[in-house]
C-alpha cells in the first residue's frame, strides 16, 4: 500500500468548502478551501455584528430563500462532500468543535474548551453537554472519533473522500490507513465529553485540523466506509442527521433544498422558521431579488459584478462586497491518471501518463503571457467580466493571508509578441500555413479546454480564453460545459483527453498551507502536478519546530509561490470581490471575512407574524 503525503491544508471546499467554510475546498467546484490585504471595500448599512433591529426586537417565524445557480450534485455528508451547492445546506447542518469569528481566530463551537500540550503533539477538547443531534440521540466524544476515524479508513479515498489532508498529520494515520493496523491512534475519547487529538509530530495549526464537521457515530458507525457515499444518511432529506440549528427535511432534487427549524438546537431553537434554498439561472436572479421571490444571494459567486450598480438603487437591499477568499484558474492538465487507477480510486503518480501537449513548463509560461487577464477583470466603466471589481493575482495562497507574496510570484503580463517568441523558440511554429501552431514534431498541435455550467463569468470566460490563445497561433478546441454534476467527475477521472480546465477555488481562511489543493497525491491536484520541489517545501513550511516561527514560514512560502508561478500547473486568472447581496427584511446576520452565514440561529425577519 502505498505511504500517503501528509496533505495540510484544503481548501473546502469545493467547490468546490469551507463552510462548511472551514471544511471546503469547495465548494463550487468552486471548491472552498486567502489575503494579505484588506479586504478591497465592505459596502454594508448594519454594524458590524448585523442590521439594527426595529423597536419589536427578534420575531420569531418566516421563512426566507437563497439563491444558487447550480445544483448540489447530492452529496450531503461532510466527510464526502466535493463542491460549494452542497456546502450551502451543509453549512446549516453541520458543525465543528471550533468555528472562526471576525478576526479569523478559532472560537468554541461543540467544544467549550481545549487544552494544548508544550510541544503541540496533543489537544484535548472539552465537549458541550447536552447537544443533540437531529434525531435526539445525544452528541458525544465517540461521534468525534468515528469521524475522523472514517477518514482514515483504508475505504475512505477508494470510495471518493477527497479530506485526508485533516487526519494524515495524526498519530499512527499511515498504519492504519494502509491496513498494517485496525488500532486507531489518532483521536482519543476519555469519557463522554472530552476527546484529545495526537499528532505524529509538533503541529503548528492544531485547531485547524480538529475544526472539520462532525458526524453522527450512531448513524454510520456499523456501515462499511465505502458503503457511506450512496447510503440514504448521506443523501437524502429527513434522513441527513447533523448538530446544526437546520434540518435539511425536503427537496424537489435540482429545483429546491429545504432546512427547517431544529428546535433542540444547543443554542436555542432559531428564530426562522425555515430556510429554502433555491436553484435559479444568475441571468433572472437580480430580478427575483427585487420582487422579493429570492431574499439572499451568497456564496458561491454572489451576484454577478456587472449587477452591482443595478442592485445598489434597488431600496430594500444591501449588499457586502469584500475580497473573495479564492480565485478562478485556468488549469493544465500536466498528467493523466491510467483507467485502472480510475476504477480503483487510486492517486499514484508513478503511473501517471504525461501529456505531451503541456509537458514543458515554458509552453505553459507562453499560453499565460497570451491570455488578457486584466481585459477579463476590466478597469470598473462597464469593461470586463468583473467591471473592475477583482484583479489578475499569480500566488495561489489567498490574498488576506499573512503568507501572500504577490512579489515573489512571476506575473504573466499579457504580450502576445512575448507569447509567441516563446513558442517560435520551443519549435512550436505554423508549418502548413492555417494560422494555427504545430508541435516540435510537425503534428497538430490542440488543445481541449473543458469548463462547467452555473457560474456566468466562467462561462464567459472561456471563448475568450479561447480566443485570446488563437491571437498566438495555438488552437483551441472550446467543448461544450457540462453542469457540474458531469463536470467534476470528468475533472476528477482525468484519464481522458483533458488540456486545459476552468475550476473556481474557495480557500481556507484557517492557515495559508496549500497543500491540500497542491500537494501531488491531493485529491483537489486536478492538474495532477508532480513535484518533488513543491513538495520539499510545502513539508518544511509546517514541520516543526522552526515552523513556529512564523516569519520563517513566511520565506519558505515566499519560495514555494516562485517555484509555483514559475512551474505554473495553473494559470490563475483573477480573484473577485465577493459581491453577497440580502434582502433588508433579515436582521442578524453576522458578516465575517469568509461568510454571512455565521450564527444563522439568530437570524429574523421584520415582517414575521
Amino acid at each position: 500500500m502505498l505511504k500517503h503525503f501528509k496533505h495540510r491544508f484544503a481548501l473546502l471546499i469545493l467547490v468546490l468548502m469551507v463552510g462548511m467554510i472551514l471544511a471546503a475546498c469547495n465548494k463550487d467546484g468552486d471548491a472552498k478551501p486567502t489575503d494579505n490585504n484588506e479586504p478591497d471595500s465592505t459596502e454594508v448599512d448594519e454594524n458590524k455584528d448585523g442590521d439594527e433591529a426595529t423597536d419589536d426586537g427578534p420575531k420569531k417565524g418566516g421563512t426566507i430563500t437563497g439563491a444558487m445557480y447550480s445544483a448540489p450534485t447530492g452529496m450531503f455528508n461532510p466527510i464526502f462532500y466535493e463542491e460549494a451547492y452542497e456546502a450551502n445546506i451543509l453549512d446549516f447542518t453541520h458543525e465543528g468543535l471550533v468555528t472562526q469569528n471576525d478576526k479569523l481566530e478559532f472560537i468554541p463551537s461543540l467544544a467549550e474548551k481545549w487544552e494544548l500540550n508544550d510541544d503541540q503533539t496533543e489537544v484535548t477538547f472539552f465537549l458541550k453537554e447536552g447537544v443533540k443531534w437531529h434525531d435526539g440521540e445525544a452528541f458525544t466524544a465517540d461521534d468525534v472519533v468515528y469521524t475522523y476515524k472514517a477518514m482514515s479508513d483504508p475505504e475512505y479515498e477508494n470510495a471518493g473522500g477527497v479530506r485526508v489532508n485533516y487526519v494524515a498529520p495524526l498519530l499512527g494515520y499511515e498504519a492504519y490507513q494502509s491496513g498494517e493496523t485496525d488500532t486507531f491512534e489518532g483521536v482519543v475519547a476519555d469519557g463522554d465529553y472530552k476527546v484529545t487529538f495526537k499528532f505524529a509530530e509538533p503541529n503548528v495549526s492544531p485547531l485547524y485540523y480538529a475544526s472539520f464537521p462532525i458526524i453522527p457515530e450512531h448513524i454510520f458507525g456499523s456501515m462499511a466506509v465505502k458503503d457511506i457515499p450512496e447510503a440514504a444518511e448521506s443523501k437524502e432529506p429527513g434522513k441527513v442527521i447533523g448538530t446544526g440549528p437546520f434540518k435539511f427535511t425536503d427537496m424537489v432534487e435540482r429545483e429546491q433544498y429545504i432546512l427547517d427549524r431544529n428546535d433542540d438546537y444547543w443554542q436555542g431553537a432559531p428564530l426562522l422558521d425555515s430556510i429554502v434554498w433555491k436553484v435559479i439561472a444568475q441571468s433572472v436572479m437580480i430580478g427575483l431579488l427585487e420582487k422579493g421571490e429570492i431574499d439572499f444571494v451568497a456564496s458561491p459567486g454572489g451576484i454577478a459584478p456587472a449587477d452591482h450598480d443595478i442592485v445598489a438603487d434597488f431600496g430594500n437591499i444591501k449588499i457586502i462586497e469584500q475580497a473573495d477568499f479564492g480565485y478562478q484558474l485556468m488549469g493544465f492538465k500536466l498528467n493523466h491518471r491510467t483507467t485502472a487507477d480510475v476504477d480503483s480510486g487510486t492517486i499514484n503518480p508513478d503511473n501517471w501518463v504525461p501529456n505531451k501537449k503541456l509537458s514543458d513548463p515554458k509552453v505553459r509560461q507562453a499560453i499565460a503571457h497570451a491570455v488578457n487577464r486584466q481585459g477579463l477583470v476590466g478597469s470598473g466603466h462597464g469593461e470586463g467580466l468583473l467591471h473592475g471589481r477583482g484583479q489578475p493575482i499569480n500566488s495561489p495562497i489567498a490574498q488576506q493571508m499573512w503568507a501572500y507574496d504577490e512579489s515573489a510570484a512571476t506575473s504573466y503580463d499579457y504580450d502576445v509578441e512575448k507569447a509567441k517568441s516563446i513558442l517560435d523558440e520551443l519549435g512550436y511554429v505554423d508549418a502548413n500555413g492555417d494560422g494555427f501552431r504545430e508541435d516540435p514534431d510537425g503534428n497538430e498541435w490542440v488543445l481541449n479546454l473543458d469548463y462547467p455550467t452555473g457560474n456566468e463569468l466562467r462561462e464567459r470566460s472561456a471563448p475568450i480564453i479561447q480566443s485570446d490563445l488563437e491571437k498566438a497561433g495555438i488552437k483551441v478546441n472550446l467543448r461544450q460545459p457540462a453542469e457540474m454534476s458531469v463536470y467534476v467527475p470528468g475533472l476528477t477521472n482525468d484519464n481522458t483527453d483533458w488540456d486545459l480546465y476552468l475550476i473556481g477555488w474557495s480557500l481556507s481562511s484557517t492557515d495559508p498551507d496549500p497543500s491540500g489543493l497542491w500537494a501531488t497525491r491531493a485529491g483537489y491536484n486536478f492538474s495532477r502536478w508532480n513535484s518533488p520541489t513543491s513538495e520539499e517545501l510545502m513539508q518544511k513550511a509546517v514541520k516543526a519546530p522552526e515552523a513556529f516561527d512564523q516569519d520563517f514560514r513566511k520565506e519558505v512560502y515566499a519560495e514555494w509561490q516562485k517555484h509555483f508561478s514559475e512551474e505554473l500547473p495553473a494559470l490563475l486568472l483573477y480573484a473577485q470581490n465577493s459581491l453577497w447581496a440580502y434582502n433588508d427584511r433579515i436582521q442578524g446576520i453576522k458578516v465575517l471575512p469568509q461568510s454571512m452565514y455565521q450564527d444563522s440561529h439568530e437570524w429574523w425577519v421584520n415582517d414575521a407574524e
